[in-house]
């Protein structure tokens, strides 16, 4: 029903509802990363419908033939690459710590490389910012500190920054389907 309202506070708030009502420990979906929300919610669906889905792919290789391709959800996991890390140099002796975005920083993202929205995604991420032996946590920042302090990051910042989302940990999995018509095998992620 929230899916279909298309109403992002909506879908956050069912996420959340779910995830409280079905995990007897006591943890906050508000604080988890995403890519852990997104995992508790899979195992969720996979205990209470089924661990195995089929799901109906485009094969890559023609664009234009769709296959159904068995997947288990047991199988998909939480990815995170090697070189991965939340602390980003950002001149001699200052560094800026990174939090993983949370469901609640999700609301109003797009996703979609507006300016604005990345900028706030930024911001909301920012857990700390080390200048030499000065720690400044962000909950200690006023936002006009924390505007001006991005703003005056220089382009490579941000291309480290930028690393930080795109190397963090996401829920991946990879199938392998076979084209019918060109009896390639592709791999799906």
């Amino acid at each position: 029903i929230a899916q279909e309202s298309e109403d992002n506070k909506q879908i956050e708030k069912a996420f959340a509802q779910i995830i409280n009502d079905c995990i007897i420990d006591d943890i906050d979906p508000y604080i988890m990363p995403m890519f852990d929300i997104e995992y508790v919610f899979l195992q969720l669906r996979g205990k209470s419908v089924g661990e195995k889905i089929t799901l109906n792919v485009l094969c890559p290789d023609d664009n234009e033939t769709r296959v159904d391709v068995e997947v288990d959800l047991d199988q998909v996991g939480i990815q995170q690459t090697k070189d991965h890390t939340n602390v980003i140099e950002l001149a001699e002796g200052i560094n800026l710590v990174m939090r993983y975005p949370n469901l609640g920083d999700m609301q109003g993202f797009t996703g979609e490389g507006e300016m604005k929205s990345i900028f706030e995604m930024i911001k909301r991420c920012v857990h700390e910012i080390h200048n030499g032996e000065t720690v400044h946590h962000r909950i200690d920042m006023s936002e006009k500190e924390l505007d001006d302090f991005i703003d005056s990051m220089s382009t490579t910042n941000f291309e480290n920054v930028g690393k930080f989302f795109e190397t963090m940990p996401k829920l991946l999995h990879v199938v392998e389907v076979k084209n019918p018509k060109t009896k390639k095998k592709n791999e799906i992620v």
